[in-house]
């Protein structure tokens, strides 16, 4: 049995994907500020910020975000927001424009971009 995963689309209702698929080809998270003074901080003290993307195999992609806020110890907000591409999309600036909706660090919408597979040139 395969597993499937509902993901939030940004201005659209969500979609529910099985895993097998749609597997991932790319993806990033960081925690910071996970250490303060060399010291482990909690998870709880801090917000996680996640990029993802999922290839299915006739070209059309999901990238999806989430920003999980430790809101009583960051003051920001959570947010999940994503889109669903058509094959052949420009996986980088879909990437980009769901960090920016989702608040995603400069940093993570990066390594993402530089976690999709190689193109051939």
């Amino acid at each position: 049995m395969s597993t499937t995963r509902t993901i939030t689309l940004t201005d659209r209702r969500p979609v529910t994907i099985s895993e097998a698929e749609w597997p991932l080809i790319a993806s990033y998270d960081d925690r910071p500020g996970s250490m303060r003074q060399g010291t482990p901080v909690p998870d709880y003290e801090t917000d996680r910020h996640t990029i993802r993307v999922r290839q299915h195999a006739d070209g059309r992609a999901v990238v999806y975000g989430v920003l999980d806020a430790a809101t009583a110890w960051t003051g920001t907000e959570s947010r999940r927001g994503g889109e669903l591409l058509a094959a052949g999309a420009d996986l980088a600036a879909a990437i980009a424009r769901v960090g920016e909706d989702c608040g995603i660090l400069d940093a993570v919408i990066r390594g993402c971009v530089a976690d999709l597979p190689a193109e051939t040139i």
